[in-house]
């Protein structure tokens, strides 16, 4: 395993900020961590990365624990934090060789992270200069400069325009194919386009790890209906393939069935079987984002 988390508790003061975390990730996934502001995501990477020494539990990283080999886990690991730091008034290139040297690493791995990114054509400017996009592209080459085995990237596309957005996501996509990857964010669409693996935090507790294919084949397919009569629980469950039926509001029903094929059909069956107008109907497909909203609430 490239990341191994296994019973992790992290306290500030009396707040559990990470409750008995558990997850593992195999070499070469690209692995989407979810949650909302506060739920432990930040606190969880730190300490992954060895920035975060204080906790209960055991973190290995390609076989080193963090506790007894530190300075081997964080040679593994490429890191992009979510406030990316970057010395503003540095040329991108002086700035990367400045990190090079600083962790003595050859200047040909300046160039290449240079490549892997598409900063040439802005390598000769000064970072100040550059668009948001740009400068975490600038971080990015950073994480990469040693040629780790496992990239940490927190909240990367926050704050960036829609042609920034595409621009990043590509460039994760591409650079998971040779690496490890775990990719913070909240941005559902930009896990469904990056991420093979879902984990999802909540209140600091792990409440959903899926495949993606797995979530996208095992959606259910919900149905809003409005109908001009109040009806019982017990007659509405004549309708084929329905898991549940819940009555939200006088005549309107939350029909979830467990199909992704189109039932609204079969509802306007029902009603016209039973004497019912429909006066609204809706179909509410269960995607990446009602089951974050479904186990975040």
């Amino acid at each position: 395993m490239s990341i191994e988390v296994r019973n992790v508790t992290k306290l500030f003061g009396d707040q559990k900020a990470l409750n008995n975390v558990n997850f593992s990730i195999s070499k070469g996934e690209i692995v989407g961590f979810l949650g909302p502001n506060g739920a432990g995501k930040s606190t969880m990477m730190k300490i992954i990365s060895g920035y975060t020494s204080e906790f209960d539990g055991e973190v290995s990283v390609n076989n080193f624990n963090v506790g007894s080999h530190k300075l081997e886990v964080q040679k593994s690991i490429g890191y992009l934090p979510e406030h990316n730091p970057l010395y503003l008034d540095m040329y991108v290139r002086e700035y990367l060789y400045f990190n090079a040297s600083i962790h003595k690493i050859p200047k040909k791995n300046v160039e290449s992270a240079i490549s892997k990114v598409g900063l040439s054509k802005e390598a000769h400017k000064k970072i100040n200069q550059l668009s948001k996009g740009y400068r975490q592209r600038v971080g990015l080459a950073a994480a990469l400069l040693h040629e780790p085995e496992v990239l940490i990237l927190d909240e990367p596309t926050t704050g960036l325009d829609p042609n920034q957005l595409r621009e990043i996501r590509s460039l994760i996509k591409e650079v998971g194919q040779r690496k490890t990857v775990l990719f913070s964010t909240h941005i559902m669409q930009e896990v469904e386009a990056i991420c093979d693996r879902v984990i999802l935090i909540n209140k600091g507790s792990i409440v959903a790890d899926k495949k993606l294919q797995e979530l996208k084949v095992s959606q259910e397919q919900v149905i809003e209906v409005e109908f001009d009569l109040k009806i019982e629980e017990q007659f509405i469950q004549k309708i084929p393939n329905l898991k549940k039926a819940d009555n939200f509001h006088d005549t309107t029903w939350l029909l979830t069935f467990a199909t992704k094929k189109d039932m609204r059909s079969k509802v306007f069956d029902f009603a016209h079987n039973n004497g019912l107008k429909i006066l609204k109907m809706d179909l509410k497909n269960r995607n990446l984002e009602s089951l974050f909203r479904e186990l975040t609430n």
